[in-house]
């Protein structure tokens, strides 16, 4: 047989019952919203996993593609990317990739067309930064030069203005532009590290231009101890 209740222990329980008579519908929504949030954010972190692994099953497949030497299969693999993940990492590795392999196999459209792309659609901005400076370079061959200055112009990364100046030197310099390109390689040298490997190619440009090296000034000469005199 149940104890009865104190008075106090009454009072308890009828605070709690109009509490919840008050509150009780608002609690019960509010746990039911958290609970579709949570389900609802694993859903989707389950989602992203799958559409990764997928993604990466597909670059894989576009590796072999690329092995094999079949540009057809390449340019079909990378449009499948593009529609089913274009959107994720991979996407943007996958236009580099099929960008070098058309280009290798002559096929300088679809080269374009695939750096294009990643320099329009990557969410990576070291990806878009890449991308226009081989465009940049691709159309630079086909001496589509004014093309290839439009892909220089705007904002880059940072660590990648040193390349921008060394391409536009490259474009300057075949349209018969040597102060432009002198003064473009000038700046990529400066902006280099000392003894970095690029950096002694721009050397090499800037001696065709009529330029010697040691006399300019590093941009970082004040952090980087002086890169040694040649013999």
């Amino acid at each position: 047989m149940a104890t009865p209740l104190d008075l106090q222990e009454q009072e308890q329980l009828d605070q709690i019952k109009h509490f919840w008579n008050t509150w009780g519908t608002l609690i019960t929504s509010v746990l039911m919203v958290a609970a579709l949030a949570f389900a609802g954010w694993n859903g989707w972190q389950y989602y992203q996993r799958s559409k990764a692994a997928q993604a990466a099953a597909l670059y894989d497949t576009l590796e072999r593609n690329v092995e094999a030497g079949d540009p057809a299969l390449v340019d079909r693999t990378f449009g499948e990317m593009k529609e089913r993940f274009g959107t994720t990492i991979y996407a943007q590795q996958a236009g580099l990739l099929a960008a070098k392999a058309l280009h290798d196999k002559g096929n300088a459209d679809g080269s374009r067309a695939a750096l294009t792309w990643v320099a329009d659609k990557a969410i990576d901005p070291g990806y878009q930064a890449i991308a226009r400076l081989r465009l940049a370079a691709e159309l630079l061959d086909s001496k589509a030069y004014d093309d290839a200055l439009k892909q220089l112009g705007g904002g880059f990364p940072k660590e990648f203005e040193p390349l921008v100046a060394d391409r536009k030197g490259d474009i300057y310099l075949a349209q018969g532009k040597r102060d432009e390109a002198r003064a473009e390689y000038q700046k990529a040298w400066s902006a280099f590290e000392p003894r970095t490997d690029y950096r002694r190619l721009v050397e090499i440009k800037l001696n065709a231009v009529g330029v010697d090296p040691q006399t300019l000034k590093p941009a970082n000469s004040a952090a980087a101890p002086a890169a040694p005199k040649q013999p």
